[in-house]
């Protein structure tokens, strides 16, 4: 995949990890799959569909269905770590669906898969406070367990989609056991990044911001926000996203969805772009990651830093900001941080 070569990932298939995708709805069809690897030159990956609360692999037809989700999940994944186990985890789209859905995929006795992608969420102001402790408990246990969670930030700027002047964040992306996934629009050749800014956009926004229920985490202890007016803000609760990657349609990922061929984007194509990420250094170093903030947030010479642009209220500058987190990727030098 191009997208792996630009952005330096160190050589590997993901050979011996298994990823899983949390899906709420739609499906994928394998002559699909078929027919995306095999233009590819890539081996078919082996995916797997495993029902959660009697939901199923159902594809409904259209490219513009949550059918594109679970493609695009898939072959982002499958192409970034094309030796590694895909396990889809099809949910109901509620909230015990939700957080069935990431316990049966954390203790999954048979698939056991070491990176976790959830392309799905909503605004916290559209949680109960409930149901957000009982998902972030849930993904406490997998990041116990080694799991990473890799989630997207939202697609909807600095408002989440919500109506009125208030900023919003996205959860699962703001649990502090999530990597959150934010966006950039990317700028390349074939073979060179030329430019890499804030994904904002007439097609979306790259969600981010500061969480109005989680804590301020360790990790992100003495950091700042900026404003589009200017405003410097100490960060005073859990800051999203984490870390970003190309999200703009206009520059987006080619799939196969439905026997049609696209270009998707999104924050939800970030995640599973990660996740693959994540089970190539898994491969590499014999061992899960599990949770990374810490050792990213360490080492922000691992990334490419994003200082131009602003998802809505809130403005890219140096260093971690509440548009791209910590930046994009440098593959490589993020495998060799000792700690992953």
């Amino acid at each position: 995949m191009q997208i792996a070569s630009l952005y330096q990932f160190p050589a590997g298939s993901g050979q011996g990890e298994c990823i899983a995708l949390l899906e709420l709805g739609g499906g994928y069809r394998p002559q699909d799959l078929q027919t995306y690897f095999g233009a590819l030159g890539l081996p078919l990956p082996d995916v797997i569909a495993v029902s959660v609360d009697h939901a199923v692999n159902a594809p409904i037809g259209d490219p513009n269905s949550a059918d594109g989700e679970v493609m695009l999940d898939i072959e982002v994944a499958g192409a970034v770590a094309p030796a590694a186990r895909i396990a889809v985890y099809f949910a109901p789209n509620t909230d015990a669906g939700f957080l069935n859905a990431v316990t049966t995929a954390v203790h999954d006795p048979v698939n056991q898969p070491s990176v976790l992608s959830i392309s799905w969420g909503g605004p916290e102001s559209s949680w109960t406070p409930q149901a957000m402790t009982a998902l972030d408990q849930a993904l406490q246990a997998a990041v116990m367990l080694g799991v990473t969670v890799c989630v997207a930030s939202g697609d909807s700027g600095s408002s989440d989609g919500v109506a009125g002047r208030a900023n919003h964040v996205d959860f699962p992306a703001s649990s502090p056991h999530a990597l959150g996934c934010g966006g950039t629009r990317l700028k390349a050749t074939a073979t060179t990044i030329l430019g890499e800014v804030v994904w904002h956009d007439a097609s979306g926004a790259t969600g981010g911001g500061v969480s109005a229920f989680f804590g301020l985490p360790p990790w992100q202890q003495g950091l700042d926000t900026t404003t589009v007016q200017g405003n410097v803000h100490p960060l005073s609760a859990r800051g999203v996203p984490d870390v970003a990657a190309n999200a703009d349609p206009r520059t987006g990922y080619e799939v196969v969805v439905d026997g049609v061929q696209a270009v998707f984007g999104g924050t939800s194509a970030v995640a599973p772009l990660w996740a693959g990420l994540i089970a190539r250094i898994n491969t590499l170093t014999g061992r899960r990651a599990g949770l990374v903030q810490p050792a990213l947030y360490a080492r922000e010479s691992a990334f490419r830093d994003i200082t131009r642009g602003n998802n809505g209220a809130y403005e890219a500058s140096a260093g971690w900001d509440a548009c791209t987190g910590l930046g994009s990727p440098v593959g490589a030098r993020i495998a060799a941080i000792p700690d992953l």
